[in-house]
């Protein structure tokens, strides 16, 4: 007789979502990364030992059939709910964010401004020992992540070696807190057809399988980009585990100068989710908008600004950036208060 899970259970189940979603939606703003995300959620370093885990030995386990024990070695539970979360956030939240930047980008970023803001604070906590070796690497991670906000982006490429590259690349912001994975897309000029064009078309490919239609299969349009989804995610398992392995490595050996370089690195990006800019594109000699092969405008860079304190939208801005600030430290409360 099969027992049921308890509410205990069925509640950490949930809470793993709601983080997973979190960090869904954390990727996809620019500037913001999920590896934020699950540092501040106290999460990262179970989420790095379980990419870890998907090596050959998992393979050798999944191709002899023993899918018992290969999901028990890579944590499969945890990496499922945290996974299912993620992709929720890409057909719900993704979708609600879209209409909120339409509505008023300025206050959304304002919000994910504070709640940067807060993580970092609560990383920098995490430094046990303040030693020379750890401003040094504070110093780097500044420089690294301030010089990346100034990079020009690239002219949008399909090409599927390429867009593999964007999935190894992309997945950085999940595995490394304060690298934000869909910037990284804008300057390679593929966050548009990766993370707009093929999630849309994903979820049309997806909503018409539910009605049992399988009209998409059979345009070449939808087809191309299946593929280029297909290439993307091969891409993004491969950086996956790629990146948990050299980070897992550097994280254990030298902790403190670690954790130096991620804050050094995502103070040097702050720059990328400050509220007050507007975006740049270009334009021809003629005062023309130039436009890519399929028609979208190309992104060169941001045009920063500062807040006219005269006017009263600047203050319901602020409270947003407060608003952001809330947010983590409560969540953060709540979680040492479920680890005491």
């Amino acid at each position: 007789m099969t027992t049921l899970p308890s509410k205990k259970s069925i509640m950490k189940a949930l809470i793993l979502v709601f983080k997973g979603i979190a960090m869904g939606t954390a990727n996809k703003i620019p500037g913001v990364s999920g590896g934020v995300i699950a540092l501040v959620f106290g999460f990262y370093e179970k989420l790095l030992n379980s990419f870890q885990k998907l090596n050959l030995n998992a393979l050798n386990q999944l191709l002899n059939f023993q899918f018992r024990s290969f999901w028990t070695y890579i944590n499969g539970s945890f990496l499922f709910l945290i996974f299912s979360g993620v992709i929720i956030s890409y057909f719900s939240v993704s979708l609600l964010l879209d209409y909120l930047f339409k509505l008023n980008e300025t206050l959304v970023i304002a919000c994910f401004f504070g709640m940067i803001l807060a993580s970092l604070f609560l990383i920098i906590k995490k430094i046990d020992k303040w030693e020379k070796s750890v401003f040094f690497f504070l110093a780097v991670g500044f420089i690294l992540g301030l010089s990346l906000c100034f990079v020009r982006p690239m002219g949008e490429n399909d090409n599927l070696f390429f867009i593999f590259f964007c999935g190894v690349i992309s997945v950085s912001g999940m595995t490394i807190p304060g690298l934000s994975g869909s910037f990284l897309l804008l300057i390679l000029g593929n966050y548009n057809l990766l993370l707009v064009d093929a999630v849309n078309k994903l979820y049309y490919v997806v909503s018409e399988i539910i009605f049992l239609n399988f009209v998409p299969f059979s345009e070449p349009y939808t087809r191309r980009f299946l593929i280029i989804i297909s290439f993307f995610t091969l891409g993004s398992l491969f950086g996956l585990v790629i990146f948990s392995n050299i980070l897992k490595l550097v994280l254990d050996k030298f902790p403190n100068q670690t954790i130096s370089i991620i804050i050094g690195f995502i103070s040097g990006t702050l720059i990328l989710i400050y509220p007050w800019k507007v975006k740049e594109y270009l334009y021809d000699e003629y005062g023309n908008l130039v436009t890519n092969s399929v028609g979208k405008e190309i992104f060169l860079n941001f045009k920063y600004y500062l807040p006219n304190i005269f006017e009263l939208k600047t203050y319901f801005e602020f409270s947003s950036i407060i608003f952001g600030i809330i947010i983590i430290l409560i969540l953060n409360h709540y979680e040492k208060r479920k680890t005491t």
